[in-house]
């Protein structure tokens, strides 16, 4: 709806600027023709939502077809109604309309190329190819706090490696497939447990999950690469360590979930986080567009990361 939203006031602005006689008179110009168009852009996406069940079940071209057909059909009724009042300035019933099926014939247009360069497999390509960026970093992390302890403490290793095979199970998974908010809750323990028994009591967490349901379904890999930043850039530098505070909780339809974390050295802390901040956001666009988003704020000794997800029940069998 944004994106309609923006793209017929764009062409009604350059509308304007072709039938404005100079640039001091575009906005005068843009005003009168928004009057025309608000009212039936906002009619026609209240119907489109309305029909919108309906109309994914129609082929691709129906469904376009119809799509103008209603857009047409819309034009036609707001010109009569205009004109029943004595507010349209004359023209012709047939130049409105084909002006509105035009401009929904390039939106039509944008929209199915759109889909055609996030295609199914190129998106889980894309996926594949983020995952894997995190991946490495994320294991060899792991790895490196097992290795810190099989001299000193043997037992705590062989606990940690069994630790360790679950989080290269989740790594592996598919990208395309979503989990529970449960399972990547359990990941995220899984991992801060390896890194408290190598950096110890300079290492402390703070979980805090309102009631929410643990079954929503999330993308992998979101929580565990923030948790390894807010460790590597917040922790490990201060002698004295200190905590990660983790929220999860809903409001409303959206389902929001923070990490928080000392800073040391502000500069290079958000430098270091960028890549995985930068990964965790395209991933985000992959799968739920504009749906979902990545907020950062920074404070005078905080760096907190923001996911915020609609909160869906059902499972989608390829991103979107």
């Amino acid at each position: 709806m944004l994106r309609v939203l923006l793209g017929i006031n764009l062409l009604a602005g350059l509308a304007a600027l072709a039938q404005a006689p100079d640039l001091a008179g575009w906005a005068g110009r843009y005003v009168e023709l928004a009057a025309v168009v608000q009212p039936l852009l906002l009619v026609g996406l209240g119907l489109l939502s309305l029909l919108r069940d309906a109309l994914w079940r129609l082929p691709l071209r129906l469904g376009q077809g119809c799509v103008l057909g209603l857009v047409a059909a819309i034009s036609a009724g707001l010109f009569f109604y205009t004109a029943s009042l004595g507010l349209a300035e004359g023209g012709s019933v047939w130049r409105f309309v084909l002006l509105s099926m035009a401009a929904t014939a390039l939106l039509l247009v944008y929209f199915d190329l759109r889909s055609r360069a996030f295609s199914p497999a190129l998106s889980e390509a894309r996926l594949a190819a983020l995952n894997a960026r995190i991946r490495p970093h994320f294991l060899f992390n792991s790895l490196n706090a097992v290795l810190s302890l099989i001299r000193a403490r043997p037992q705590q290793a062989e606990a940690a490696l069994e630790s360790l095979s679950d989080l290269f199970r989740a790594a592996m998974r598919d990208p395309g497939e979503m989990v529970s908010l449960a399972d990547e809750i359990a990941l995220g323990k899984q991992y801060l447990e390896l890194e408290t028994l190598r950096l110890g009591e300079r290492l402390t967490v703070d979980w805090k999950i309102g009631p929410i349901s643990l079954d929503l379904p999330i993308p992998p890999l979101m929580l565990q690469p923030l948790l390894e930043n807010a460790v590597y850039h917040g922790i490990e530098p201060a002698p004295e360590g200190g905590t990660v505070r983790i929220a999860i909780e809903q409001r409303g339809q959206e389902l929001r979930v923070s990490v928080a974390n000392p800073t040391v050295g502000l500069v290079q802390h958000a430098a270091g986080n960028q890549i995985a901040v930068a990964n965790i956001r395209e991933r985000l666009a992959l799968y739920y567009d504009l749906e979902a988003r990545l907020e950062i704020e920074t404070g005078d000794h905080t760096y907190e990361v923001r996911i915020i997800l609609p909160c869906q029940r059902r499972q989608p069998t390829t991103p979107r």
